[in-house]
């Protein structure tokens, strides 16, 4: 049918052209941003979907730098262990070398100087409790060796090593003002140690101090390794979560270039048609005309 006020070939023409314009509009802002969900009409499950894993992929990164803080707490703690077993050793070789007989009491005066040195260095390390004292064996203001205010009275550190709720693992209190180590530091109501050279049992004391911090050192060590297997794993989670949130939102840039050319293509097709089917009602001239 020849008509001249309607012309359905060029309305149908301009829908398409307005469609791929469209998509090529969509996809040009896919490629430059990178992103496949560009307006939440895109995808909108998916954008759901990928804002649900997006908060937890934040909270897996938070549980991560929670359990990499306490490693670093365990590794400090343990350093300070480490530097006490050293101390401890040279105090029993002071107490061995004090026994030797052909030392006069001006040499054993020298090595019990020593010694309490070292003693007080163990105590300063470790601290006595009292209110206004701060040991050097702290983290972060935690102390690390006993119990006060800052750790909770001696219930030890909770940790959180996941991203759900409950995901949690406990540190014991390390406590050296007690025991063994706390012998070693003792002192008497005029503050003076009541562990000297001149004991009988210094060296049994020192040795069974050693075996103390030994103790520690293993019972830490323990928890080191779980906190290094839960960031391992959080960070695995985290990788894995990575993923699938790029699954969703992120272009693939080698199929979205093909549509690009496509809807290109389609665009000046379409233009081109538009053009010719405008073109179409001048055939009624020749109807006119004959």
């Amino acid at each position: 049918m020849s008509v001249i006020n309607t012309n359905i070939e060029a309305i149908s023409a301009a829908r398409n052209l307005n469609r791929s314009q469209e998509m090529l509009g969509r996809s040009l802002n896919r490629l430059s941003s990178g992103s496949k969900i560009v307006n939440p009409s895109d995808d909108a499950a998916g954008l759901a979907v990928s804002e649900k894993l997006d908060a937890q992929n934040m909270r897996v990164k938070a549980a991560t730098t929670n359990v990499q803080n306490a490693i670093s707490y365990t590794q400090t703690a343990d350093g300070f262990m480490s530097g006490m077993t050293k101390i401890l050793a040279r105090m029993s070789e002071l107490g061995m070398l004090a026994q030797d007989v052909t030392k006069n009491s001006t040499d054993v005066a020298l090595y019990q100087k020593e010694f309490s040195a070292l003693q007080d260095q163990l105590k300063q390390t470790i601290g006595d409790g009292t209110a206004g004292s701060t040991p050097l064996g702290q983290f972060n203001g935690i102390t690390l060796f006993g119990s006060d205010s800052t750790n909770n009275s001696g219930a030890g550190l909770t940790v959180t090593v996941g991203q759900a709720v409950g995901q949690t693992m406990n540190i014991p209190q390390i406590n050296l003002r007690d025991g063994d180590m706390g012998a070693i530091i003792a002192t008497d109501s005029a503050g003076n140690y009541t562990l000297s050279l001149a004991s009988t049992d210094a060296i049994a004391s020192i040795t069974a101090g050693i075996q103390d911090v030994a103790g520690e050192r293993a019972s830490l060590g323990a928890s080191q390794s779980r906190l290094e297997l839960a960031s391992s794993t959080l960070q695995v989670e985290y990788e894995n979560l990575s993923s699938a949130i790029s699954r969703i939102r992120d272009v693939d840039v080698a199929e979205e270039s093909t549509q690009f050319a496509r809807y290109n293509i389609l665009v000046q097709s379409g233009t081109a048609m538009l053009a010719q089917a405008n073109k179409t009602p001048q055939s009624v001239l020749q109807l006119l005309n004959s």
